[in-house]
């Protein structure tokens, strides 16, 4: 099945926007993939279109993807013409018999093509893999059966039958523009092992094999991406990712996901730490504040804030300028940044402006804001912007041949330049916005800032949607339903609005001492008790050797079995975490101190029962 102009016309289209819009995709395993034959890719889906942009990406060898659709989209004539010529192939799910129903795919498979699946059924956001259904595996049994009968019908000789390819795509953050991804093809399945079982007379044989198929494949999908049990598992997680590397991308693409996967391995239960749920509980914490107050740890990093910088500490009025001048200094070089990026930055502020509206949109389906963010920007730069740019600058030209070419050369300049320069501007720009923030917050008047009572809504993450077209277990719909007695909500209420950033500047480097502080301590109670800590992925790098046996964790479906906890102190150690630093004192420290000069206990960890003393009792 031969694709069309269509196919190499969308293809060109992804792959410029997955250019525009990721500042860095790296793909691992690529020589997992044959050169040539028959092969089913099946990928997490994460993403809505995008994880079929970068998939078809990043495929080797030049090689295009066919990709499943219902068959009533080609019931137009023209939507059919579109989709045929795409490659698409239409799969009719009504149709009980496999044979039909999977017909056009063996058609592409016996030319030795690929055909993209996506087995989990839906596009989701959620903290680990959810489900992974058994499409993939009957399709590649099926097609080795069809086989078989072509063989013994025709006498031909045997076709090749189809290699199953695990693939993983993990998004540092992937609703963020110019943010990273990873896509990880894993090793080929072969469905040898399935033949004589699948075609023998056994009723049940062909769902078992189905069945132990999809197994491996999920085994291989597990290993490739990040699995969390729950979401307060998760945001800690990552908390202490961004706490350990300040520098986002200090750490290798390569080892993102093995990093992440630890991290989320030593925040998840059960832990025996003394210091676990507090740790979690602090970094959580700061998490929720960051997100209430549109502000990242990044951001936050390395701003100027010494002690002379406290309006309640007299300082001389030298020490005061001379700490203004290093956020005025800060200021000044975004400044100075700015008229060389000024023209890139009006040019693509129809996309910027577009985009954000249409992820407003959908503000409430992750999944679905980078797509919506993709389309923005090719309807306003390529449909609208480059265009009229373009025609103004022919017409400059006096719409000559040569002038076209200049106009051309001038707008594809005007592109590549935006991309090259915009992620140091961008970052520049948040430090500044962050620095300003701050330094309004810390000064500004006391009745600015939210009582304890006022901030805790902002101290919790906001509540996850559900996914109807997500099966949970039936042990996660009991979780759901039952409430928890004698605890608060956990997480802030809907349709609340956000307070203004200022008032939650203290509260949010107070969390981050506080955050930093205790997983210091945590961390190093892990290195000094050598505890045996749950695992759910093999690295090579950590593990002396792939486990023997492996067990499943029925509520999450994760594979779990143990490892030194100084064996993975030591691992992240070597991967760059900055765990020395957590631990010292920072000269803005001054702005997340109480009245007393001590950290301000959270207000959702204070004792409920008071009970005042009176100063002679006290004597």
């Amino acid at each position: 099945m031969p694709f069309g102009q269509s196919h190499e016309i969308i293809l060109g289209i992804a792959s410029k926007a997955i250019w525009a819009f990721f500042s860095d995709v790296r793909v691992i395993g690529s020589e997992n993939v044959p050169e040539t034959g028959p092969v089913i890719l099946a990928c997490t889906h994460h993403a809505m279109a995008v994880d079929a942009a970068v998939l078809s990406w990043a495929v080797p060898y030049h090689r295009r993807v066919h990709y499943w659709a219902k068959s009533s989209l080609f019931g137009n004539p023209i939507a059919k013409f579109i989709l045929t010529n795409s490659g698409v192939l239409p799969v009719d799910r009504k149709n009980k018999d496999n044979q039909v129903l999977f017909r056009s795919t063996f058609e592409a498979l016996a030319q030795g093509e690929i055909v993209g699946v996506f087995p989990e059924g839906t596009s989701y956001t959620e903290p680990r893999i959810m489900q992974v259904k058994d499409g993939v595996a009957w399709s590649a049994l099926e097609y080795m059966k069809w086989n078989r009968i072509k063989e013994r019908e025709t006498g031909s000789q045997p076709a090749p039958d189809a290699v199953v390819i695990p693939v993983g795509i993990v998004y540092t953050d992937k609703s963020k523009y110019r943010s990273a991804a990873v896509i990880e093809f894993g090793k080929p399945i072969s469905v040898d092992q399935f033949e004589a079982r699948f075609l023998s007379n056994d009723e049940t044989a062909p769902r078992t094999c189905a069945k132990s198929l999809t197994k491996q494949i999920t085994s291989q999908l597990l290993s490739m991406t990040i699995n969390a049990p729950d979401w307060e598992t998760l945001y800690s997680a990552n908390m202490a990712r961004s706490l350990l590397w300040p520098r986002a991308k200090s750490i290798e693409l390569n080892e993102f996901v093995s990093i992440s996967q630890i991290l989320v391995d030593i925040f998840s239960p059960p832990n025996s730490s003394p210091l676990f749920e507090s740790t979690r509980k602090r970094l959580m914490t700061y998490h929720s504040l960051l997100e209430s107050a549109k502000l990242s740890h990044e951001a936050l990093t390395d701003l100027p804030l010494p002690r002379t910088l406290d309006p309640s500490v007299e300082a001389p009025l030298p020490s005061r300028l001379s700490t203004l001048a290093l956020l005025l200094k800060d200021t000044l070089a975004t400044g100075i940044r700015l008229p060389f990026f000024l023209l890139p930055l009006l040019v693509h502020l129809p996309a910027y402006t577009l985009g954000r509206l249409l992820a407003r949109m959908v503000e409430e389906e992750e999944e679905t804001q980078a797509q919506m963010k993709m389309v923005a920007g090719i309807l306003a730069l390529a449909i609208m912007t480059y265009p009229v740019v373009f025609l103004f600058l022919w017409k400059l030209f006096w719409l000559t041949p040569t002038g076209g070419l200049m106009a051309a050369a001038f707008v594809w300049l005007v592109a590549v330049y935006h991309v090259s320069v915009i992620d140091d501007n961008y970052e520049h720009a948040k430090r500044f916005m962050a620095a300003w923030r701050v330094l309004i917050g810390v000064w500004g008047p006391k009745r600015w800032d939210l009582s304890g009572s006022a901030v805790e809504p902002w101290t919790k993450p906001r509540e996850r949607p559900a996914n109807e077209w997500v099966q949970a277990t039936p042990k996660e719909e009991q979780a759901a339903s039952t409430p928890k007695s004698g605890s608060s909500p956990s997480f802030r209420p809907k349709g609340k609005k956000l307070p203004a950033s200022r008032s939650l500047i203290r509260h949010v480097l107070r969390a981050r001492l506080n955050a930093s502080r205790a997983l210091a301590s945590y961390l190093e109670e892990l290195e000094r008790s050598d505890r045996r800590l749950f695992a759910s992925q093999y690295i090579a790098d950590l593990d002396e050797a792939p486990p023997t046996e492996i067990q499943h964790d029925s509520s999450a479906s994760l594979p779990v079995f143990k490892r030194s906890s100084v064996a993975v102190m030591k691992y992240l150690r070597g991967k760059g975490a900055k765990i020395a630093q957590l631990s010292v004192k920072d000269a803005s420290d001054w702005a997340a101190l109480s009245s007393d000069g001590e950290p301000d206990t959270p207000y959702n960890e204070r004792p409920e029962d008071l009970v005042w003393v009176s100063p002679q009792s006290a004597n």
